[in-house]
C-alpha cells in the first residue's frame, strides 16, 4: 500500500505574500504560494543569482513566472556548488560507527502499522496558523492517550485533510518504500511506539502520527551495506554544507516576504 494523500479543502483564506530576493520577485502579482514553495523558490533564486555573480551564468538569464529556471541556470548552479564546497568521503571508522548507531536504518523488510492526521500545506494556506492547529491536535491526542474512547480516530475524522481520516487516520501496515522519503526518514529505523511527540513534515504538509506496531526488518552485516552507509553519511554532509552555504547567501542578500530561518527545502533534503 503506497502512502498517497489527497488534500481536501482547508477552511483558511489565501494569504498573498510579496516575496523577492534582491528585488527579483519570486511570484507573479496575482499568484499565491505556500511558504514551502516560497522557500524553495527563494533558495533556488539565491543560488541562481550567485552563479551570475561568479560569472557562471549570463546576466540576462531569468526564471520564468512559474519559478522554473533555465537549463543553463541548472548547470551553472551545479558548477557553483562544486566550486563552493566539497563533501569528503567518509572514513571506514565513521561508517562503522554510523552503522552500529542506527541498526534499523539499513534493515530490510521493516513494516510499521500507523495512523496519521494530515494538515495539508496547499497554495494560499497560512502556514503559521496551520502549524498552530497541528500542534494543538498533537497535544490533544497525546493528552487523550490512555483515556476512554479513541481520541485519535475522532480527531482524524474531523481534522485530517487525508481521505484516511474517514477510517480514523488508518494507513495500515507500510514499508519505507510505500512512503515518500522525508516521511519514511521520520518513521522507519526507530523504536518509538504510540503518538510521536513531534509533528512529521512531508511534501504533503504536517502529520500527527501514531505508530501502532512495528515489525523489525533484518539487519544486514556492515560489509553488505558499506556503500549505503557511506552514501547516507555523504548525504548528511551535503545537507549540512548546503544549509550553511544558503545561510551565508541569505545573509548577503535582501530577502523579503519569506522566512528562510531553519528552512528545509528540496535542495537540501
Amino acid at each position: 500500500m503506497t502512502l498517497h494523500v489527497e488534500a481536501r479543502p482547508t477552511p483558511m483564506p489565501p494569504v498573498a505574500i510579496a516575496a523577492s530576493v534582491n528585488g527579483r520577485a519570486l511570484h507573479g502579482p496575482e499568484q499565491v504560494l505556500s511558504m514551502v514553495e516560497l522557500r524553495q523558490r527563494a533558495c533556488t533564486e539565491l543560488l541562481r543569482q550567485k552563479a551570475q555573480q561568479e560569472g557562471l551564468l549570463d546576466r540576462n538569464d531569468a526564471p520564468t513566472a512559474d519559478g522554473a529556471i533555465s537549463e543553463a541556470a541548472a548547470v551553472a548552479i551545479e558548477a557553483l556548488l562544486e566550486r563552493a564546497f566539497t563533501v569528503p568521503e567518509p572514513a571506514e571508522e565513521a561508517c562503522r560507527r554510523h552503522h552500529a548507531a542506527h541498526p534499523g536504518k539499513f534493515a530490510a523488510g521493516e513494516r510499521v502499522r500507523m495512523r496519521h492526521i494530515l494538515f495539508a500545506v496547499t497554495p494560499g494556506v497560512d502556514v503559521v496558523a496551520l502549524r498552530k492547529r497541528a500542534e494543538a491536535a498533537l497535544l490533544e491526542v497525546r493528552c487523550h492517550d490512555g483515556k476512554a474512547g479513541d481520541g485519535f480516530a475522532v480527531a482524524a475524522g474531523s481534522l485530517s485533510n487525508c481521505p484516511s481520516g474517514a477510517q480514523g487516520g488508518d494507513l495500515g501496515e507500510l514499508t519505507a518504500q510505500d512512503c515518500v522519503a522525508e516521511f519514511a526518514r521520520e518513521i522507519f529505523g526507530k523504536v518509538e511506539i504510540g503518538v510521536l511527540p513531534r509533528l512529521v513534515h512531508s511534501r504533503f504538509g504536517l502529520h500527527v502520527v501514531e505508530v501502532q506496531a512495528r515489525v523489525p526488518g533484518v539487519a544486514p552485516a556492515f560489509e553488505s551495506v558499506r556503500s549505503a552507509v557511506a552514501l547516507s553519511l555523504r548525504q548528511q554532509g551535503f545537507v549540512t554544507a548546503m544549509r550553511q552555504y544558503l545561510q551565508v547567501l541569505a545573509g548577503e542578500a535582501v530577502v523579503e516576504g519569506v522566512d528562510l530561518e531553519g528552512a528545509d527545502t528540496p535542495l537540501v533534503q
